[in-house]
């Protein structure tokens, strides 16, 4: 047996006997997410959360200031940008920035495959947003919220970190990144439902970790799911890039292709990714 079929088949049994070792949210992630769910939590002490992690702070601060939330007068402290953001988006964007944490090795390799991952994420997420923008400015609608989309997509491939982790005890499957792709084509989403449940996130981003790779399972209105397959597709990370975007037209989320190759389009993608770099 080859070297990459044994990884493949210990990454099955793993699976079937609930063994498989799944990734721990970031410690600051869990804190804040804690306390966004205390229902006594105010502004300032979740600003005093938020402050604990100095990098978590600065990121915060900068996304506060970004293009999303449309403000010129700019903010400088940590609770000056939770006040912006809003206790319930801290939650899912402190989250999002946290994930970064995770991709990441002491192994050379796999720190290069760990970072290229990354960039993979980031550049789906980036589409994905700057998809939404256009498309509730488009259709006013306000049914779905920026920040559950950018968690979403962050998280939509979070199943590929156990598969990457495992494959590390076997260094030879780096050599061939195509078996790799093909292993977390298969079995990602199925480890990245059971991670959400771990986490207990809730419906949406299982749904989303499961699902977004089945291009058969079609959601009866428009939702995350939607927007992370476009930011795939723009992104030329799955397999039918061309048919994904046919069927997002077909949902509404554009009108014309064209849209999503505008200047504005491009500016916001970028800023988009900036804030995960």
């Amino acid at each position: 047996m080859s070297t990459q079929n044994a990884l493949l088949t210990i990454l099955v049994e793993k699976i079937n006997n609930d063994t498989l070792v799944l990734p721990t949210l970031p410690a600051i992630a869990i804190k804040v997410r804690r306390a966004a769910d205390d229902p006594d939590v105010n502004l300032n002490t979740m600003a005093e959360v938020v402050g604990q992690d100095p990098s978590l702070s600065a990121r915060m601060i900068k996304i506060s200031n970004s293009a999303y939330l449309g403000r010129e007068v700019k903010v400088v402290s940590t609770s000056q940008a939770v006040t912006r953001i809003g206790l319930f988006q801290v939650k899912n964007i402190a989250t999002a920035l946290a994930m970064e944490q995770l991709f990441v090795s002491k192994n050379e390799v796999v720190k290069q495959y760990m970072a290229k991952k990354w960039g993979d994420i980031t550049n789906i997420v980036g589409n994905a947003m700057a998809a939404m923008v256009i498309y509730q400015r488009a259709k006013k609608d306000k049914s779905l919220s920026l920040d559950t989309m950018t968690l979403s997509a962050l998280v939509a491939d979070i199943g590929a970190l156990p598969v990457l982790t495992e494959a590390e005890r076997h260094d030879s499957v780096f050599a061939n990144p195509a078996f790799l792709d093909v292993a977390i084509n298969k079995l990602a989403s199925r480890i990245g439902g059971s991670i959400m449940r771990e986490w207990k996130f809730n419906e949406v981003f299982i749904e989303c970790a499961e699902h977004w790779r089945n291009f058969d399972y079609v959601p009866h209105e428009v939702s995350y799911i939607d927007f992370v397959r476009v930011g795939a597709a723009l992104a030329n990370l799955c397999d039918t890039p061309d048919e994904v975007l046919t069927q997002a037209q077909k949902r509404g989320l554009f009108n014309d292709i064209d849209e999503l190759q505008t200047d504005e389009f491009i500016e916001l993608r970028d800023n988009a990714k900036a804030l995960f770099s």
